[in-house]
């Protein structure tokens, strides 16, 4: 099933370097092998030690090993329930270790927990493998697979088969037995070279420090990034002086709003070039994971990597994927053109004397923006109060689905700023659990994504076992003088991030494997980006957009101004988003073992594409994680657009019915929220919208179409 398919791992001759022998004393102390006594089975953070982990990962294997065991052995013909479901309810107490030692591998890392996950991961890794490589397993799903049309399955129960069926030949049930030795053997090796690419881009990340000494020098930021460079500034031992971190929220800002032309160079240099150099140079990684996923996908019968990933999704195709963002790349880099012209124009009225390049296109286009339309962001963000955000996000959720979140102060949390709630349906009854973790720190990895502590599913007896959902941030942090003051970016990234956080809340799915974001990769994009576009509905502005000293609710002149902004920019936003999709579909269509230069792999990509000089993609290949540091959105990064078209679509609907008409939050709610993986995405799509996307509609909401 989906939920046992992560193959991340490093060398296996790693395990011998720490005892991970379980005694039965560590069984009775370990909290992972214990039931949960905390409310809602939270798990009890503030009692998990390094030294829990991996006993609890080596005695989660050995009872799940035992568990498969016992299905293989079963004597009964193969049925959905002993065979399907039993796998899916099978190593409870792994996923219960697997499930907080990831989350907080990205989340709250240090080093001992690199230094556990050298260990842990490779046998979890095997482990998987052994799982989806057993032939006496595949059989029974096989058989299942067979004969699925002579049985009385519901739909969730027909696709549940047809979905581990093709897990299982996606993942090797039909080598023979050297060719699954080989794939073992690539997946460690992909789990290592993982590993590595993902440790250097933190450690990159946290060695970069841009230090400012001349207050001059800082002229145009806003006093809430220059108060927090001061006490960064502090924390590195510069006192006097002020630090911009790689970190979005002080290096967008920077590149923003800085008058200073050299500093944000030496900033926009220091990002593309992360993780490119020295021992934290990733380049010789990215060639070891391109080679080794060309040999995975041959050996499993695909031409490509990229052929193997869009093969199991929406897309079905390369092609189909390359197809939608070549017709969004064109209109996108002619509005590139029409944006640097008109920067071009304040650059030489103002007598610069230079052309746009990279570095200038946030500044400038920051400067057009309150030329076209008299708006400062600096002056919306005061409306922006992080926590006043969040009761936006909120009151969005009641009101289109009738939940309520109230905060659990003595909740257990793995870190002091998480912050927890009890999710309550209309009723009253328990919904979910949903956490908050949202300002960056050393010991979490850059961007903002959603996951679970502990996943959603019904049981036999009809019982509904409701999960524990988490966003984790790196939004802009408070200050001694400021709460945090959130960029409309940030904004959308909250309700982003939070959209994802229903689709986990609300499923309602009968299966683990099929409940919440188990779904479609370029499907699970709808609901997150689908909720973005309330976060300037000026009905749910008014509610939560207060200025954060005064407690003034947003003028509505300001309100128009976002209005009138709302395509600002996007053809910089579309040509850097489809630059870098485009750009990991290139990797993942090399279909040779080669030795691939990086540099002039991205160069090539770029004169190709006719990439405008003023744009880069929105991630380089060192440091591109959602690629190469696993292979979750590894020649998948299309999906966001892709899913847009889903998302745009699907909220002209809810502009035509009304953004918050009860009737159409209810089918969404109802179609895809609550269906997570359980029915074929575009059928949930046209059971809520009553009709196949219009590809156009995402061209209207990016402005793109006249």
């Amino acid at each position: 099933m989906k939920r046992n398919l992560l193959t991340i791992a490093t060398a296996a001759c790693a395990i011998v370097a720490l005892n991970t022998s379980c005694s039965m004393d560590s069984k009775t102390s370990n909290p992972f092998m214990t039931e949960y006594s905390t409310p809602y089975e939270i798990p009890p953070f503030e009692e998990i030690s390094y030294d829990h982990y991996l006993p609890a990962f080596e005695e989660g294997i050995k009872q799940q090993k035992t568990e498969i065991q016992a299905i293989v052995n079963n004597p009964e013909t193969p049925t959905f329930e002993n065979t399907i479901l039993a796998m899916d309810m099978s190593g409870e107490l792994l996923e219960k270790v697997a499930i907080v030692f990831f989350a907080l591998t990205e989340s709250n890392s240090s080093d001992e927990m690199i230094a556990i996950s050298e260990v842990a991961m490779p046998m979890y890794s095997q482990h998987s493998d052994e799982i989806m490589m057993n032939d006496s397993l595949f059989q029974r799903v096989k058989y299942l697979y067979d004969h699925i049309g002579e049985m009385e399955y519901t739909t969730a129960q027909k696709r549940a088969i047809e979905d581990t069926y093709k897990s299982f030949t996606r993942n090797g049930a039909l080598l023979d037995a050297g060719k699954k030795e080989e794939l073992m053997k690539l997946n460690l090796t992909l789990t290592d070279l993982h590993l590595k690419y993902n440790k250097n881009i933190l450690t990159a990340t946290n060695a970069f420090e841009l230090v400012v000494d001349d207050s001059t020098k800082l002229a145009g930021l806003p006093a809430s990034n220059i108060a927090v460079a001061a006490e960064e500034a502090i924390k590195r031992g510069h006192e006097g002086k002020w630090v911009f971190t790689l970190h979005a929220p002080s290096r967008l800002p920077l590149l923003q709003f800085a008058d200073n032309r050299d500093l944000r160079q030496q900033m926009y240099e220091g990002y593309i070039s992360l993780a490119s150099k020295d021992s934290t140079d990733n380049k010789p990684l990215i060639k070891e994971i391109v080679k080794n996923r060309v040999l995975k996908a041959n050996l499993l019968g695909f031409n490509s990597y990229a052929d193997y990933m869009t093969d199991n999704v929406m897309a079905k195709t390369v092609d189909n994927a390359e197809d939608l963002l070549m017709k969004i790349w064109a209109p996108a880099v002619k509005r590139v053109k029409e944006e640097v012209a008109e920067m071009q124009a304040i650059v030489d009225a103002e007598g610069g004397n230079f052309k746009i390049a990279p570095w200038d296109y946030y500044y400038y286009a920051e400067k057009v923006r309150k030329q076209k339309f008299d708006l400062d962001e600096n002056e919306v963000r005061q409306y922006f109060a992080c926590d006043s955000v969040l009761k936006g996000v909120f009151h969005m959720a009641e009101r289109l689905y009738g939940i309520t979140f109230t905060e659990m102060p003595d909740a257990p949390k793995y870190h002091p700023e998480v912050k927890v709630y009890d999710v309550k349906d209309t009723a009253g009854e328990h919904v979910a659990v949903f956490m908050t973790d949202y300002f960056p720190r050393d010991s979490k990895r850059q961007g903002a994504w959603m996951s679970e502590f502990k996943g959603a599913y019904i049981k036999d007896d009809g019982t509904q076992v409701r999960p524990v959902i988490y966003n984790v941030g790196n939004f802009s942090k408070p200050t001694a003088d400021t709460p945090s003051l959130l960029t409309l970016d940030e904004v959308e990234t909250m309700f982003h991030e939070f959209g994802h956080g229903l689709h986990g809340m609300l499923t309602r799915a009968q299966y683990k494997s099929q409940a919440g974001t188990n779904v479609d990769r370029d499907f699970v994009e709808l609901p997150s980006q689908i909720h973005e576009h309330w976060a300037m509905e000026p009905e749910l502005i008014k509610y939560y957009a207060h200025h954060y000293k005064t407690g003034e609710v947003m003028p509505d002149a300001l309100i128009e101004k976002l209005q009138a902004s709302s395509t600002h920019n996007q053809g910089f936003a579309t040509t850097e988003l489809a630059g870098a999709a485009l750009l990991d579909l290139q990797w993942g269509k090399i279909n040779t073992t080669d030795d691939v230069d990086v540099e002039a792999f991205e160069k090539s990509v770029a004169e190709k594409l006719g990439l405008p000089s003023e744009v880069q993609f929105r991630y380089r290949s060192t440091y591109f994680k959602h690629i190469f540091g696993s292979d979750g959105y590894a020649a998948g990064y299309y999906t966001y657009l892709w899913a847009e078209v889903l998302d745009a679509d699907g909220f002209e609907l809810f502009k035509e019915k009304g953004v918050f008409d009860p009737a159409t939050a209810k089918a969404f709610k109802e179609n895809v929220l609550e269906m997570g993986g359980s029915e074929d995405p575009m059928v949930l799509y046209r059971n809520f919208r009553g009709q196949d996307p219009n590809p156009d509609a995402l061209l209207r909401n990016r402005g793109l179409l006249k």
